[in-house]
């Protein structure tokens, strides 16, 4: 076969991804032009998807140490230490390119990578959360991706068992042409049995598990590192097809296999396949492996060497063994009638050597392969941000009746009631969920402890679009109030960076000032980064996506029973506003809704500030003082109120007097950081007053719950008195009567 591979040329090289001057620089480190399959290897780990080659001189800049760290970015995924002998182990990827291409099995495939490189680390996985961006929900082209997307998520996550607790979905016309599909998954593990993607030992047999090898996927890594055109859906068969009955038993083994002490190394086949696991695993060991491609098992007939290293069929894994236990793997994986055969061995040469029916058809020194080029390319600030900024959204009118605005708000597909989504999801499978999709965090339970994780995934997209460092940030602290809202002390964060071209000065300057925002959040709240991701190129016809950090944080209960959500509980309870009264309708759902304007500058963000409210809310949970605890994001406290009200299994009214501002619309609808809303049962509210006397935040008492209506005042003008039936109605058939 190797005979009948096409010759190298540079225009078979560019037809692959490659640069000119990657080319040569792939002819200057051989020594000679490179076989076809060579050629693929280089294209696959080279692409931006695998080597982060325009993202690594930043991401050096986030924060990734701290005494919880038990494994950092570098892996299948981080891992922190929560006590009792425990660790969770978390990450986010994306599934956007294939999202679009093919809705269904995009969106499937996603969850099963994630989870596999969860479990990859020895863990079981507990929880999926995934984050969504989409068009504008008139478009049909919209309704179908979102279709897709969610019944692909639900598919995959309830035929494996692991719950979809939670999660977001937003829409803008930026993301017509390239929805976000990112997926968070979180497992538990023993903190001392973490397992790690190391081919070490010379002489270790190399396995391959699981499923078997087909032609799907091909050139899914290269597809992911460029922009699309009106071509995309040509593309359809780089996307891989799912089978989440397989990865279930494909988890039980590798488990089974690794508590039997005989694995010494896995990783899962993700982007670029067999050609990723038999590079990166000995690069990080100083070792090299030597494999022989007609023993890989095969569903079609006559591949390619090419077409085997390539592949990026599903529910597979690389395994390394210690030598002399084989036949321990092979029995474990039989007994899940698994596929477990021996393809290779761990060399101490440094070179990955590939061969079909013993005849070289790659040797490449897989230090080569891993240590793609990095490259320093111009950064430049948008010229039309100064513009977008300068605007004043106070120089619109207001509107003349704002229930109606709000009722607007709360019914635009953004803040509208997801159950349309979630109700498709299995959010209970394994027991463990404590609060359902529908509050500011979803909380899970630590058996047999008293411990309890809340996890949580956010970005705003337009917020960091006008300001990229501020926005980043923001996002930073949004999700880990929300965490905290939910009683949780946020420990971690794992990132997906969404953005465009980074050939694109304007778009590499985004992503620079989104890192270092998310650096300096991270530093000021003490949540290390332990892994993400990156996709760059998320543009069709030279249209961008709106820059689109998603920031998932893992937060930590001590006690499982001390937790908040969001809605009123009760009538009679006192409402407390927390946090600074500095708000901006600049970006803001309000200005979008009403005005369709992305447009104006971000309210201020202290982040010592936040993170007093952050501790000042859970020092009221832990206390048993918050009965509801909800944050203050998009759409402002008109928004969170009326959440506060709606969310519950029995709407509770509310009427409130809020601080007055420049207009009654910036005080309703205005956006800002460290807000929070909190109630508390009226005989407790001397001990709360005390905490945040201790707590040194800025707060006020703003209402009472009860009644069948939201009537808020703004100084002694009532401006919204709704009926919450009239309310609700808006917010749960925002979404969900355009997926009818």
């Amino acid at each position: 076969m190797k005979g009948a591979e096409p010759k190298v040329t540079l225009d078979l090289a560019r037809d692959s991804g490659l640069t000119a001057d990657e080319y040569d620089r792939i002819l200057a480190r051989l020594g000679r032009e490179p076989t076809f399959s060579e050629l693929g290897l280089f294209s696959a780990l080279w692409s931006e998807h695998c080597a982060y080659k325009h993202s690594r001189v930043f991401l050096s800049r986030l924060p990734t140490a701290g005494p919880r760290v038990l494994q950092g970015p570098g892996e299948n995924a981080g891992a922190l230490d929560i006590g009792d002998g425990w660790a969770v182990v978390f990450k986010i990827e994306s599934h956007n390119h294939p999202s679009f291409i093919e809705p269904f099995q995009g969106a499937a495939t996603g969850v099963g990578g994630i989870l596999r490189d969860v479990f990859t680390m020895g863990a079981r996985p507990i929880a999926i959360l995934d984050s969504l961006r989409f068009g504008a929900l008139d478009d049909p082209r919209t309704r179908h991706l979102v279709n897709g997307v969610v019944s692909g998520i639900s598919w995959y996550g309830n035929c494996f068992g692991c719950p979809t607790v939670g999660g977001e979905i937003a829409f803008a016309p930026e993301y017509a042409g390239n929805p976000l599909v990112n997926v968070m998954c979180v497992g538990l593990v023993r903190a001392d049995r973490l397992f790690r993607a190391r081919a070490e030992g010379p002489g270790n047999p190399v396995f391959y598990v699981g499923n078997k090898t087909g032609r799907d996927g091909i050139h899914g890594a290269t597809m992911a590192s460029a922009t699309f055109d009106g071509h995309a859906e040509e593309r359809r068969p780089t996307v891989q097809v799912g089978d989440p009955f397989t990865e279930k038993l494909l988890l039980e083994a590798c488990l089974e296999a690794m508590a039997t002490g005989a694995v010494v190394g896995i990783q899962d086949m993700g982007a670029a396949g067999l050609a990723c696991c038999t590079s990166e695993m000995p690069a990080r060991c100083g070792t090299g492996m030597d494999v022989e491609l007609s023993r890989v098992p095969q569903r079609e007939t006559g591949m390619t060497p090419y077409e085997i290293l390539l592949s990026e069929s599903q529910e597979r894994m690389l395994l390394v063994a210690a030598r002399g236990r084989e036949d321990e793997v092979r029995r474990v994986f039989a007994k899940w009638e698994l596929d477990a055969v021996e393809i290779g061995r761990v060399t101490p040469g440094g070179d990955l050597v590939a061969r079909l029916d013993g005849e070289v058809v790659a040797r490449v020194p897989v230090e080569a392969l891993t240590e793609a080029p990095k490259y320093t390319k111009p950064v430049a600030e948008p010229s039309e941000l100064a513009g977008r900024r300068a605007f004043d959204p106070l120089t619109l009118p207001e509107p003349p009746d704002h229930g109606t605005a709000l009722l607007r708000i709360v019914g635009s597909p953004t803040i509208a009631s997801k159950e349309w989504a979630f109700r498709q999801y299995d959010h209970q499978v394994g027991i463990n969920t404590l609060v359902l999709p529908g509050s500011d965090a979803a909380v899970l339970r630590v058996k047999g402890t008293r411990k309890a994780l809340a996890v949580k995934t956010d970005g705003n997209g337009r917020h960091v679009f006008l300001d990229p460092r501020q926005g980043a940030a923001m996002a930073v602290a949004e999700a880990a109030r929300n965490v905290s809202c939910s009683g949780g002390l946020p420990i971690g964060v794992t990132d997906c960076m969404n953005f465009g071209s980074p050939e694109r000065p304007e778009i590499l300057w985004q992503f620079a000032e989104a890192i270092e925002g998310i650096a300096a959040a991270c530093r000021a709240l003490d949540m290390p980064v332990v892994g993400g991701n990156v996709s760059f190129y998320n543009e069709t016809n030279g249209q961008a996506i709106l820059p689109t950090p998603v920031i998932g944080v893992v937060g930590l209960l001590e006690d499982a029973s001390r937790r908040a959500t969001q809605w009123f509980k009760a009538a009679g309870h006192r409402v407390a506003l927390l946090g600074p009264d500095a708000v901006s309708l600049g970006g803001s759902e309000y200005l979008w809704t009403l005005h369709r304007r992305l447009a104006g500058r971000l309210a201020p963000l202290d982040l010592e500030a936040e993170r007093r409210v952050q501790s000042a809310v859970r020092a009221a949970v832990a206390a048993g003082l918050a009965t509801a605890a909800h944050d203050c994001s998009e759409g402002g406290v008109a928004v969170a109120l009326a959440e506060a009200c709606l969310t519950g299994r029995a709407p509770v009214g509310c009427e409130a007097a809020l601080p007055a501002a420049a207009r009654p619309d910036l005080t309703l609808f205005g956006e800002g950081p460290s807000r929070v809303v909190v109630s508390v049962e009226p005989a407790r509210g001397r001990e709360f007053e005390a905490l945040m006397a201790e707590s040194a935040i800025q707060w006020r008492w703003i209402g009472l719950t009860g009644g069948e209506r939201l009537v808020l005042r703004v100084g002694a003008r009532v401006v919204v008195d709704l009926a919450l039936e009239q309310l609700e109605s808006a917010w749960r058939n925002g979404f969900e009567r355009h997926m009818a």
